[in-house]
């Protein structure tokens, strides 16, 4: 019931002044009690990812013993340390905005993918439990864990580069890894490496792949949909204007998964192409996988539209860092993620 229907109104002659009594009016509710503070599954997660990213950093050598195992785990800190800093501050970058804004909002749940993702990790998540008001506290909270992950990032693949030999890509005629490029990722080679001739590539240093994945998860938060950081950004933006525009994007990536399923899997049908069906169908999946997490983050999240905010404006001086971030967006997008070859 709101305010009116219990406080009617009283209509009184002109000339009559208004007494004290209908001149009063309810006092405003309390803001609601903060959340108390866990952090009891967020540092156990965080573990958890720890063991895992630097699992995905060490050689697959095997081990006889717990202490034998220690130390192979801690020989893929030059892996996982530079990517732990990226997921850390991008996380935190989001967790500091959110509070300064008074959004009631967790530590970040780390996921770990033990044997699911060859790096270890998916990245982390953070529950929001309020409502985000205005559209420059949504522009904040959405930028701040891009912008702050590819501080990190950034320097990170400049140093992991600088360690990369560049060699004969499938040297010895095996099948080997080649990792998605992005225009972002192709200036930085050509300014670190210099020009790279035909037929080889950079082998890339473990801090350099560690750089690239926080570029790759980066791209990933991105995307312009539902609650991504993409999503958030774009709305903060566009407005309402924005849900046409990633239910069309979404509908983009099979496309992108026709695109590279014609890439690899054609010349296997054609007799030109040693990788085989399941090489093949495994490097054309990634943007069919997306389309469908996407569907089921809009499944949980009432059809993928992203909540309103009260009606405001984006500042002028954060309408420039949201355009600037949709563009970053765009240095950062791969065609093909990741790809046998």
């Amino acid at each position: 019931m709101n305010d009116d229907a219990r406080f009617p109104e009283i209509l009184l002659p002109r000339s009559e002044p208004p007494s004290p009594r209908d001149l009063w009016s309810p006092p405003e509710s309390p803001p609601p009690e903060p959340s108390p503070f866990r952090w009891k599954l967020n540092a156990l997660l965080f573990v958890a990812t720890a063991v895992s990213v630097f699992q995905a950093g060490a050689p697959g050598v095997p081990v006889s013993s717990w202490r034998e195992w220690v130390q192979v785990l801690l020989s893929g800190w030059t892996f996982a340390v530079p990517l732990l800093a990226i997921l850390l501050c991008h996380e935190f970058g989001h967790y500091i905005a959110a509070r300064l804004h008074r959004v009631d909002a967790s530590l970040p749940y780390f996921l770990p993918t033990p044997g699911l993702s060859p790096f270890g990790t998916m990245g982390a998540v953070i529950a929001m439990r309020g409502r985000i008001r205005s559209r420059n506290a949504l522009l904040d909270i959405g930028a701040s864990g891009p912008l702050a992950g590819l501080v990190v990032a950034i320097p990170v693949l400049v140093v992991g580069l600088s360690l990369s030999p560049v060699a004969p890509s499938g040297a010895g005629g095996e099948h080997y890894i080649q990792e998605g490029q992005s225009l972002l990722y192709m200036m930085l080679k050509r300014l670190v490496v210099g020009p790279i001739p035909p037929g080889q590539d950079v082998q890339l240093h473990p801090t350099a792949l560690a750089g690239w994945v926080g570029l790759l998860l980066t791209m990933l938060n991105l995307l312009p949909w539902g609650q991504l950081d993409g999503g958030h950004v774009a709305y903060a933006l566009l407005g309402s204007g924005h849900h046409r525009i990633a239910r069309a994007f979404r509908s983009l990536l099979l496309p992108l998964f026709a695109y590279n399923a014609l890439h690899f899997m054609l010349p296997v049908a054609l007799g030109r192409s040693g990788l085989g069906w399941g090489i093949a169908f495994l490097n054309s999946l990634f943007w069919l996988v997306w389309f469908l997490v996407l569907g089921g983050i809009g499944r949980l999240s009432g059809g993928g539209e992203h909540p309103p905010t009260d009606p405001s404006e984006l500042s002028p001086k954060r309408r420039v860092i949201a355009v600037l971030t949709l563009l970053l967006f765009v240095l950062l997008f791969m065609p093909t993620p990741w790809a046998t070859y």
